[in-house]
């Protein structure tokens, strides 16, 4: 019996590993569709997730001392009410999002960390509790169970769960079909625990059956949930690269990706603007790369009759859903690119006499890749001698407020860096045209000799954009504001600044309260928890600068957000397994593994500053592989040192998810915006020696 006690709640440990990751993985897709695409909710998402695992782990040992003994019926118990509530929850998300907040309406700092914060506690504090309760359920049968096995076992379900929904889910089903097939492996597994004995089958048979019942529920309320306050929703697809949604409200159409609001059926003056303003610059327009479209551009494109149009669109749905809902409309000529626009302008050899960037405001790190030096260097390489670069910030009517003109200038200081000549016009949009070529202003009289009819630049520019609010733009402009670079993203700096202004608040309270807790919790915990506190904020700070790193360089991160998760996880389990055989030389190997740390930490930076777009996908991923792998080794270690019983397996599993959580915000939340990636990971590698000091002082007493 006592075995297979033990194989049982194996099996429901993998099983519960499977569904966490699937499940995180879910909740970060889906908070980014309710979010505009916000970077920084992946990092809120981590940070509550494994704080609220951390606490639900020092729960358990809290619980089951005094309150609580393990049993097969609790861990039962607890596992169905695991794989019941995924399901519930990525419904909560959707349907509270209009409930605590005005629709349509942007979300602060501070209700978006306590929005994640209370949609994801009941799933965390029960996810943290079960696995080192599963372990105490075992310990009961098994007294010499070691709790490092336990963590292989959980780090071997958490890597299948992200195989399982980077190869599999993520291409085939929806949200709430992936949780429901994610969570069919934790109820056969919860079943067959409680089956073990006949007088629990027919719990077994209702618990499952409840739980099963509960989750199809959810699953057959999927589209209900997703429909529009205002419209109707007539297409809604889950593709690799984000949430694809076209809402119709009378006879206008909106497409939404990733939850923001793109483009319109119905905008004639942002078609002409984003057309007509750069291609009246060239002598012929022959050669046009369009980076994203929407309604009527390729229309006013076809008036200058060109040899080739190359549209790039990264997301192969996303032009389908355009061309068949009418958004755009196919020209002669017209080549359509499934591939990102930077990626592409990288591999081409061909000259273009312009590149239109059609994209929002920078406000998320997957748009500003398009605005910064190394972007900007490579669309001069692309240009004719004669050809013109346009993109656009968000326009004004009388006043530009101080955050707007600091972001205009740190834009024009980075892209007259590569041309020689760049005007700002005012308009819906503040249009950005440059070039090597002085710039003509008269765009009317420019239209007129080629001939081109438009509607509305051709009755309303000179009423609109007269010499005086040109010049007084171009003036305004700060000549001290640092530039935008891809390693120091200052738009991305200045629209987290924003952020916290926008609501009249300051992430200083925060931070502070932050530091208080943590300074209060590293006074009380050993040596060797902190050095697992200190190997958890390594690694999952290195994860966010992966992250982060990726979305700047790759643009992509909604699809491969599972693949990082996947290797940060994967190399957990050899580690651990390796580390428990090398327990007789702990102190020299934890002192080995933070130098190596520290040296992949170092290549990191190396590699991003020299190497950046230009590293393939597989270096981030082999990063990530060796970083979790010393993570690994490190764990078997430090809870050897620490006796290895039930209570030190609950503080050392506590100590390394409250360092991961303190990693992952303050690495988020304060050292890429404020200092950049790369001082970003010498803060961590300063972290990391402070651990290598304690290891050695450590070693040098024993």
């Amino acid at each position: 019996m006592k075995k297979k006690t033990e194989r049982a709640v194996t099996r429901v440990v993998i099983a519960t590993g499977i569904s966490s990751v699937v499940t995180q993985l879910l909740i970060i897709r889906e908070f980014l569709a309710q979010f505009l695409g916000n970077e920084f909710i992946i990092a809120l998402i981590l940070f509550n997730w494994l704080f609220l695992g951390g606490l639900g782990t020092i729960l358990a040992h809290w619980i089951t001392q005094r309150f609580w003994q393990p049993t097969v019926n609790r861990l039962g118990g607890l596992s169905l009410l695991l794989a019941g509530l995924p399901a519930v929850q990525i419904l909560a998300i959707r349907e509270l999002r209009d409930v605590f907040f005005i629709h349509g309406t942007s979300v602060g700092f501070y209700p978006t960390l306590a929005y994640t914060f209370f949609t994801l506690a009941p799933y965390c504090l029960v996810l943290g509790f079960v696995l080192p309760y599963s372990l105490f359920v075992i310990q009961t049968e098994s007294p010499d169970f070691p709790g490092t096995r336990i963590y292989i076992i959980d780090n071997l379900g958490d890597v299948s769960g992200g195989v399982l929904f980077s190869f599999a889910l993520v291409y085939m089903v929806t949200p709430l079909q992936a949780a429901l097939l994610a969570n069919l492996p934790l109820l056969a597994a919860t079943y067959l625990l409680l089956g073990l004995s006949s007088h629990r089958r027919i719990l077994a048979i209702l618990g499952t059956g409840i739980t099963l019942a509960i989750i199809l529920y959810c699953v057959f309320a999927e589209p209900s949930s997703l429909a529009p306050a205002e419209g109707k929703l007539v297409h809604y697809s889950e593709s690799r690269y984000g949430r694809i949604e076209v809402h119709q409200d009378q006879e206008q159409s909106t497409l939404f990706i990733g939850g923001t609001p793109l483009f319109s059926s119905q905008n004639l003056v942002m078609a002409e603007e984003t057309i007509h303003y750069p291609l009246s610059q060239v002598p012929q327009a022959k050669q046009i790369l369009l980076i994203s479209a929407q309604g009527g551009m390729l229309t006013q494109l076809h008036k200058y009759r060109p040899d080739a149009v190359d549209y790039a669109e990264l997301d192969p749905q996303v032009a389908e859903v355009q061309f068949r809902f009418g958004l755009i409309k196919t020209i002669p000529g017209l080549n359509v690119i499934h591939q990102d626009g930077r990626a592409y302008l990288a591999r081409s050899e061909k000259k273009y006499d312009a590149i239109i960037v059609n994209l929002s405001e920078p406000d998320t790190f997957q748009i500003n890749r398009f605005f910064t030096d190394r972007f900007f260097a490579l669309a001069r390489r692309r240009l004719a001698p004669h050809g013109v670069l346009s993109f656009s910030m968000q326009g004004f009517d009388n006043y530009l407020a101080e955050p707007q003109r600091q972001k205009l200038s740190s834009l024009y200081n980075t892209v007259t860096e590569y041309f020689d000549h760049v005007l700002l016009l005012p308009g819906q949009k503040i249009i950005f045209l440059c070039s090597s070529r002085p710039i003509e202003t008269d765009i009317p009289a420019s239209l007129h000799r080629k001939g081109i009819r438009t509607a509305y630049i051709s009755g309303y520019f000179y009423g609109n954009l007269t010499p005086e609010r040109i010049s007084r733009l171009n003036d305004l402009l700060d000549p001290t504001t640092p530039p935008n670079r891809d390693d120091f993203p200052m738009l991305m700096r200045m629209m987290f600044s924003q952020w916290f202004a926008k609501f009249a608040t300051s992430p200083t309270g925060f931070i502070l309260a932050l530091t208080v807790l943590s300074a209060i919790y590293l006074l009380r915990i050993t040596r060797e928890e902190y050095v697992l506190f200190s190997t958890g904020c390594m690694v999952m700070g290195s994860e966010i600068l992966v992250i982060f790193a990726f979305q700047i360089f790759y643009g992509y991160i909604y699809l491969q957000i599972g693949l990082i998760v996947t290797v940060f996880l994967a190399g957990l389990l050899p580690g651990a397994w390796y580390g428990q055989r090398l327990r007789l030389h702990r102190n020299r190997a934890l002192m080995l593994t933070d130098g190596l740390l520290i040296v992949l930490t170092i290549i990191l930076i190396l590699a991003i500053k020299y190497g950046a777009d230009r590293l393939p996908v597989a270096f981030f991923l082999g990063f990530g592989f060796t970083v979790s792998l010393a993570c690994g080794f490190q764990f078997p270690l430090a809870l050897f040192l620490r006796g290895g019983d039930a209570p030190a397996v609950t503080q050392t599993f506590s100590a390394d998810l409250m360092g991961a959580a303190c990693g992952t915000l303050v690495t988020s939340v304060v050292l890429i915006p404020y200092f950049g990636i790369v001082w970003a990971a010498v803060a961590l590698i300063g972290l990391k020696l402070s651990s290598l000091i304690v290891i050695a002082t450590s070693y040098e007493k024993t």
